[in-house]
């Protein structure tokens, strides 16, 4: 009985109207070019920069929108279990195609990269990984990143911690505090860069001071300081310019972990005799410890991939400032090493993946 509905069944697709089957099975065709022609098009640098916004609007919204509508209508017109089957992959399908195209693919092509020439022409096996591991340059980029780890997350995340239960008892100017202190949040890191800049500029001995910290320091009796080229305080310099821009991300992730803290479990801990110090690193902390780690390893991924802070407030990475994305953007677009640069770019991969499986078992521990 079920052989014979499923015959019925698809002597009945195979013989809906050839129209409409014809509409189905041209149209993705027709979507997937035209998708494609918008990719080369906005790759144009010659095109107009207003009619490549309206194109990716158009193409990106309504043409995936297009692609899938008629894909999920040819798929639902299939026999019960085939369709069954399929469906799931017209809701999967784009995502993982779009991952393997601009995630997997990239990363076994970095990989066959690295064992390349400059120019990824002649095989040179290990000899990008040795001068990376080895070059004075590369070892600089390392130790400084490994610095902004340390610094800009410990700073970051108890700096956050301590606002957020701070903020979080000072009645009706809770919303104003957290306001205030997340909007640097809103600013991105080129617009930071170069405020900071200004605020770090050193003006001649005879001139008015300018940088808001070097005229305090004049104002003060001593002289002004080039923030940005003394060794190794040009390094903190820029590292204060990321933590006053994530302090108030962590801030109100985190007050939002704090207030779910039992009230009966701070009365108790009172009760007890706890004093609020105790209370602080005995009970809040311990509770909050997977919002803590899932913070701290978020910070850790944005630390691993800064690039913009750097490249503009310290020239590209000028006087020992060098961290390992801007490393690989010189080799890539600087100096035109492609074999090099792949090397950077999978050892920030490499990097990076401990802290996300890090941060997936966090999660999952979460939630059983």
């Amino acid at each position: 009985m079920d052989m014979n509905k499923q015959t019925s069944s698809l002597s009945a697709w195979l013989t809906m109207g050839p129209l409409r089957l014809l509409v189905s099975l041209v149209v993705p065709v027709i979507a997937f070019l035209v998708l494609r022609w918008s990719f080369i098009f906005m790759r144009d640098s010659d095109a107009n920069r207003m009619l490549i916004g309206v194109v990716a609007l158009i193409v990106g919204v309504g043409g995936v929108w297009l692609l899938f509508w008629i894909t999920n209508d040819l798929v639902g017109r299939l026999p019960g279990p085939l369709r069954d089957r399929l469906q799931p992959f017209v809701f999967v399908g784009p995502g993982v195609v779009i991952l393997g195209i601009y995630l997997v693919y990239p990363v076994f092509n970095s990989i066959y990269l690295s064992f390349l020439d400059a120019r990824s022409e002649n095989f040179v096996g290990l000899d990008n990984w040795i001068y990376t591991f080895t070059n004075s340059g590369s070892l600089i980029a390392f130790r400084n990143n490994i610095l902004w780890m340390i610094i800009v997350t410990g700073f970051t995340v108890s700096m956050g911690l301590v606002i957020a239960v701070m903020v979080d008892r000072i009645g009706k100017w809770e919303s104003l505090a957290k306001s205030l202190i997340f909007l640097p949040m809103a600013i991105s890191a080129v617009g930071a860069s170069i405020i900071w800049r200004f605020v770090y500029h050193p003006s001649p001995i005879n001139k008015p001071q300018i940088g808001l910290i070097n005229a305090i320091i004049v104002a003060l009796g001593g002289e002004p300081i080039s923030f940005l080229i003394t060794k190794p305080l040009n390094n903190f310099a820029l590292m204060a310019v990321m933590i006053w821009m994530v302090t108030g991300f962590a801030m109100v992730v985190l007050s939002a972990a704090v207030k779910g803290v039992p009230g009966e479990l701070l009365e108790a801990a009172r009760l007890d005799g706890a004093s609020e110090i105790q209370i602080f690193f005995r009970v809040i902390i311990p509770f909050i410890k997977g919002t803590i780690i899932t913070i701290s390893t978020t910070v850790v991924i944005m630390v691993l991939k800064v690039f913009d802070i750097v490249f503009v407030m310290a020239s590209g990475g000028q006087f020992d400032t060098d961290v390992v994305a801007n490393q690989m953007y010189k080799e890539f677009f600087t100096f035109g090493n492609f074999g090099r640069g792949s090397v950077l770019a999978l050892i920030l991969l490499i990097a990076v993946v401990p802290v996300i499986v890090s941060n997936i078992r966090n999660l999952r521990t979460g939630r059983s």
